[in-house]
């Protein structure tokens, strides 16, 4: 006999379990479907954990630095495992955490593997059989997994992607990163402090290329005055694994094809959507080019009733979008009115060394969109917080239109600036100008201060450079 509800959620990860924690909240009678575990990729094996990760190689990295700070530290070294292993108990407790939200919204959870049969049907194959639940609604929120290369599929022994990547069976001496995205980059840096020889390969021009082009050209020099190798405009062709390591084929930015030796690959060139046993084809829901689920403004899907969240559908593929996305779609489903999502209003962090956060246009993007604008910035050895850290390497970045005063973006590379973002997208959200950011008092000593002279160095207004 079918359980039926209000709502049932496809994937517990930070869209799912949000979407069906703000429905218990609106009385919804709510049930979600996990076929690993709750909090999925991003709590079990992403967002969480990998910061974890870059936790331990940040403090490694400050421990080789303690002559900077009038300390001595001799004889330093590190533990993978147990390095590993501190970033499995943090999955660990947080997956608990979401175990004990489930419970305190007396929302079902359906351990197994869903699929959509029909509009307001969802079979969910369990280890003790099949059960079939009903609802009017339902949210798809079944996330995404890494993309493989035709030639270099994912071994988990010299082939890695990020979740391999987060268990290594050992310390990669050599290491070949393909792809300078957010997950390419952090694991880099990972491993580059952890002691590794890390070359990354990216195609495109530019690492990290959806950032502002400044802050590229600053992360790369910074990257490379670490020890790593970087190559731009550059492809990986042919991959050959053996018990000893791997053999690179890779045609640098001028076309030159040469052999490369490496203990171990990681293969982060992007994602692909879970869709393929959700059921889909059977209803008629419409994907994109890249079969990620198409979505209107409230997260609906061409097919009634059937909503989808997060990295199932178009970027940008982040935690924090799919968490809103799920919020979106729930109150449209219990009647509410909730604003549509503006991408432009979606802050992105990078956990490399040093970090990087930006929000809204790049300066490149701003004028192709035919603004003419105003570009301030500060750098953060003009910064006595900064100074006093010992962290003067970075800069922080915004756009105006010259126009209105509008804020554009804001973009930022240093230290604990994926925590200063969010003042900016506080402000886009706000609607807000340089006036007000003018008139903004920042706190002494702060990193934030920064802020306030970029916005003062956009409008020639800039006090302590």
């Amino acid at each position: 006999m079918a359980k039926n509800y209000d709502l049932i959620v496809l994937g517990s990860g930070p869209g799912g379990y949000v979407a069906a924690i703000r429905a218990s909240q609106l009385g919804l009678k709510t049930a979600i479907v996990e076929r690993e575990n709750l909090g999925g990729i991003c709590l079990n094996w992403g967002c969480i954990p990998t910061k974890a990760l870059l936790r331990s190689a940040e403090v490694f990295h400050n421990m080789k630095r303690a002559a900077d700070y009038g300390l001595a530290a001799e004889k330093i070294s590190a533990d993978l495992d147990a390095v590993v292993k501190r970033s499995r108990g943090v999955a660990g407790q947080l997956n608990k955490g979401v175990t004990g939200l489930m419970k305190k919204n007396k929302i079902d959870v359906i351990m197994g593997d869903g699929k959509i049969v029909e509009k307001g049907k969802v079979a969910v194959k369990t280890e003790k059989g099949d059960e079939e639940l009903t609802a009017k609604n339902i949210i798809i929120a079944t996330g995404a997994r890494a993309r493989d290369l035709p030639f270099a599929k994912a071994d988990g022994k010299r082939i890695w992607t990020y979740r391999h990547a987060m268990t290594p069976p050992e310390m990669p001496k050599k290491l070949l990163v393909i792809g300078s995205g957010a997950i390419g980059i952090e694991f880099a840096s990972f491993y580059n402090d952890m002691g590794a020889d890390v070359t990354v390969v990216e195609m495109m021009d530019r690492i990290v290329p959806v950032e502002d082009e400044e802050i590229s050209k600053f992360l790369e020099k910074s990257l490379k005055k670490q020890g790593m190798t970087i190559m731009t405009g550059a492809g990986v062709k042919s991959i050959e694994t053996s018990a000893k390591g791997v053999k690179a084929e890779i045609e640098d930015s001028k076309g030159k094809k040469a052999s490369h030796d490496f203990s171990h690959v990681i293969v982060a060139v992007g994602i692909q959507p879970n869709v393929e046993t959700v059921g889909l084809d059977e209803l008629g829901i419409e994907p994109d080019e890249r079969f990620h689920i198409k979505t209107d403004a409230m997260c609906r899907t061409n097919v009634e009733g059937i909503y989808a969240i997060g990295d199932v559908t178009g970027g940008p593929w982040l935690a924090h979008k799919a968490s809103h996305e799920g919020v979106i779609a729930v109150e449209a489903i219990a009647g509410g009115h909730p604003h549509a999502m503006d991408v432009n209003n979606i802050p992105g962090c990078t956990y490399c060394h040093p970090q990087i956060a930006s929000v809204g246009l790049t300066e490149a993007k701003a004028k192709e969109a035919g603004h003419d604008v105003k570009v301030g910035n500060f750098p953060f050895i003009g910064n006595g917080k900064a100074i006093a850290l010992g962290e003067t390497e970075g800069f922080i970045k915004t756009v105006f239109d010259a126009k209105t005063g509008e804020l554009l973006g804001a973009h930022m590379i240093g230290a604990e600036v994926t925590e200063l973002i969010q003042g900016y997208t506080v402000g886009k959200t706000l609607e807000t100008t340089e006036a007000e950011l003018m008139n903004t008092v920042f706190p002494h000593p702060t990193l934030s201060e920064m802020m306030h002279e970029s916005v003062l160095d956009a409008y020639e207004r800039v006090l302590h450079m």
